[in-house]
């Protein structure tokens, strides 16, 4: 009986040593991890047709704001400070930083896509979806109508609505190549293959005149006789109204 007692003992005090010993090694190993070095950075691009801003100036903003935080230890990076860092930046829309236990730094980016180039008091911005200015870039020019006029806090939604519409349609995208906002909201479109204007009206009812657009442009086209209008009327949204 007491023999058996003994082997319990020893058994305990080996199975407790063991313990110690994983929880010293463990703690060992998490200290290390975390005063590594980054050992790089990595940037991913969410897929898109046209690059507004380059992987070396992704890092570059990275690479910074870690070195003024002080932050080279994983110990110390701030991954929420880093992704806001980069959100700051008016080509990304979203982004996000992580860290690997391999000691790289992965950076993924997702650019804001302009949907117009517009033209204010003399100064030329990209715009998104979302009505935000984007300056533009030196990689690359988005194939994108050229708007004129006022962009207010009124009117921003509607205007985009209608760019957006443009820019996902193939046929409008090639085609709308201007659009003048008059004082009155009123839109005024310009087409890249034939002289005529197109007086949108307001930007209600974006779906039906477009539908009404392609449809008399593509019968016309048919025809022959697009080179014929001057003005394309869609104000109505049961017929559209040219004049010659």
């Amino acid at each position: 009986m007491e023999a058996s007692k003994k082997r319990n003992l020893l058994y305990n005090i080996r199975l407790f040593t063991m313990l110690l010993v994983l929880i010293a090694l463990y703690a060992f190993s998490v200290n290390r991890n975390k005063s590594r070095q980054i050992a790089k950075t990595l940037v991913f691009f969410e897929p898109t047709k046209d690059q507004f801003i380059s992987k070396t100036t992704v890092n570059k903003l990275l690479i910074e704001n870690i070195r003024e935080a002080g932050s080279h230890a994983k110990e110390n990076l701030d991954l929420n400070q880093l992704e806001h860092t980069l959100n700051a930046n008016p080509m990304i829309k979203k982004s996000e930083v992580s860290l690997g236990i391999d000691g790289v730094l992965r950076a993924k980016v997702e650019q804001r896509a302009p949907v117009a180039r517009w033209v204010n008091d003399g100064m030329i911005f990209y715009i998104d979806d979302a009505g935000t200015k984007m300056p533009l870039s030196e990689l690359t020019s988005a194939r994108v109508p050229l708007v004129t006029g006022a962009i207010t806090k009124e009117n921003t939604k509607d205007i985009c609505e209608v760019l957006k519409y443009i820019n996902d349609d193939s046929f409008l995208k090639k085609d709308i190549i201007g659009v003048k906002i008059a004082p009155n909201g009123s839109l005024l479109m310009l087409s890249r293959s034939y002289d005529f204007k197109i007086d949108f009206g307001e930007p209600k009812h974006i779906h039906r005149k477009f539908c009404n657009y392609k449809a008399f442009y593509f019968k016309a086209e048919a025809d022959k006789s697009l080179e014929k209008y001057k003005l394309v009327n869609l104000r109505f949204t049961k017929q559209v109204v040219c004049t010659k």
